[in-house]
């Protein structure tokens, strides 16, 4: 099932919890997109400078295209991370069973002072 059709399965927290991760998938599919042409760009312009079709015009073209790919790499991966935790909480919301066993609450006891009030 795709993302998107998340959406029509729920309502409430669920539908919340769904759009969650629809949105995040989106977004990693965004910087992803924008990590990959700019990849390809920098790519293409090496590739003919290379090959001596087109002289760089100047070194922090370079220079300009490596931090760009180094900060959408750092981008998407933090996207994945998003996306990952946003999976992980969607299917705690949507699972038949609690994945965790609550504790049992603890009763308070009464403090010395308490105790020797009621002597």
């Amino acid at each position: 099932m795709t993302p998107s059709e998340l959406r029509f399965r729920h309502e409430g927290t669920e539908l919340v919890m769904a759009f969650l991760v629809t949105r995040a998938a989106r977004h990693l599919d965004d910087i992803h997109r924008q990590f990959t042409d700019a990849a390809q760009q920098a790519a293409t312009s090496l590739t003919r400078a290379v090959a001596g079709t087109t002289p760089i015009n100047s070194p922090g073209v370079l220079q300009y295209s490596a931090t760009q790919i180094d900060i959408l790499a750092a981008r998407r991966a933090d996207a994945a991370d998003r996306l990952r935790e946003a999976l992980a909480a969607y299917r705690q919301v949507t699972a038949d069973e609690p994945t965790t066993t609550p504790s049992p609450r603890a009763r308070p006891t009464p403090s010395a002072a308490a105790r020797r009030t009621r002597r």
